[in-house]
C-alpha cells in the first residue's frame, strides 16, 4: 500500500497533537501511559514526537482517555491551524 505524502498542515497538526499529549502526560512515564492505553511505548513516543502525524482515531481516543483529556479538547487543539483557521472536513483518518 502506498501512502500519500503528508501535507504541511498534517505535519503541523501532528506536532500540535504530540505537544498536547506530552503536556497532559506530565510526570507520568511514557511506559505507564502507553500500557494503560493499550498501545506500545514506541507508538506513543512517535505520536508525541510528531513522527506519526495521523494516528488512528481509536489510538488517540485510548491515549486521551488515560490522560483524562476529552476528545473535544483534542479537537480544539488540533482542529485549527497555526493561523486559527478550522481544518474541519480536512482531517484524514
Amino acid at each position: 500500500m502506498v501512502r500519500m505524502p503528508l501535507t504541511p498542515a498534517e505535519v503541523e497538526r501532528g506536532e500540535r497533537l504530540g505537544a498536547l499529549l506530552r503536556q497532559a502526560r506530565g510526570e507520568r512515564s511514557m511506559l505507564a501511559v502507553a500500557l494503560d492505553a493499550g498501545v506500545s511505548p514506541e507508538t506513543l513516543r512517535k505520536i508525541e514526537s510528531g513522527r506519526v502525524a495521523t494516528p488512528a482515531f481509536s489510538t488517540i481516543a485510548a491515549i486521551s482517555g488515560v490522560l483524562g483529556i476529552s476528545l473535544d479538547a483534542v479537537w480544539a487543539e488540533i482542529g485549527t491551524d497555526a493561523a486559527g483557521r478550522t481544518n474541519a472536513g480536512r482531517i484524514a483518518s
